[in-house]
């Protein structure tokens, strides 16, 4: 076979290994692509927990969440809205700290008191023993406490926390803030860890706190919707002035 003859052979073989080339760079440059967008969406999703928990393991603050709020807050940090005037609570379901799985949605018709907690937290350590002695005490009067644990990288250091402070209801397992994303702004929303909200027997947010409790500030938080809430307030006169 002449050179002239084999010339147009090497040709085609060339640009058939240069087609595979260019495809085979296509297809890594597509994976790339797919690659940096879920990586960008997993980082938006984080920032934008992180932004929801900026004042994280702080034991004060009583801010609101911005634009007419319609709640009160009282000289003792505790946020509360008018009967009328409460957001629903979003759903909060899945799996728990112990692989169980708990919806909210599901204690309709009790009071529910919602604690946002994190193993690496100080004040949620001081808080825990304060928060298991009130359930112990409330929970035959209607009554169901739920935990929102987040920021734990994995469910093992969240079980030993509720191992040593012997907390004994469940919680939510949310190690990205995922569910803590879906409180609208605006409302009684989490906004520091730790964080605990009241949600009344309609299954709406009456109330919250944005810093750890004793005791004595839980059970003062709480009474108010063991009682007959006949002046569909659910808070202290006294004590609520309007929020800024």
């Amino acid at each position: 076979m002449s050179a002239a003859s084999r010339a147009p052979l090497r040709s085609n073989r060339t640009n058939r290994t240069a087609d595979r080339t260019t495809s085979q760079a296509s297809g890594r440059a597509s994976r790339r692509v797919r690659s940096r967008v879920r990586s960008r969406a997993a980082l938006a999703v984080g920032a934008a927990a992180a932004a929801l928990l900026v004042s994280a393991c702080s034991s004060g603050g009583t801010s609101g969440g911005g634009g007419q709020t319609g709640f009160v807050t009282g000289s003792d940090g505790i946020a509360t809205a008018k009967e009328g005037e409460r957001a629903d609570a979003p759903d909060l379901s899945g799996e728990t700290v112990d692989g169980g799985q708990v919806d909210v949605a599901d204690y309709k018709g009790k009071v529910v008191v919602l604690n946002v907690w994190g193993s690496w937290c100080p004040p949620c350590r001081a808080e825990a023993k304060n928060f298991e002695k009130v359930y112990q005490d409330v929970k035959d009067q209607g009554v169901q406490f739920v935990g929102i644990n987040t920021r734990d990288t994995s469910t093992g250091p969240a079980r030993a926390f509720e191992k040593d402070y012997g907390v004994t209801y469940p919680s939510l397992y949310d190690p990205s803030g995922k569910l803590l994303l879906r409180f609208e702004k605006g409302t009684l929303n989490p906004q520091a860890v730790p964080s605990t909200l009241i949600i009344d027997r309609e299954g709406k947010v009456a109330a919250r706190t944005l810093q750890a409790l004793s005791e004595e500030k839980l059970r003062k938080m709480l009474a108010p919707y063991l009682a007959d809430e006949s002046d569909g307030s659910g808070a202290s006169a006294d004590s609520a002035k309007p929020e800024k």
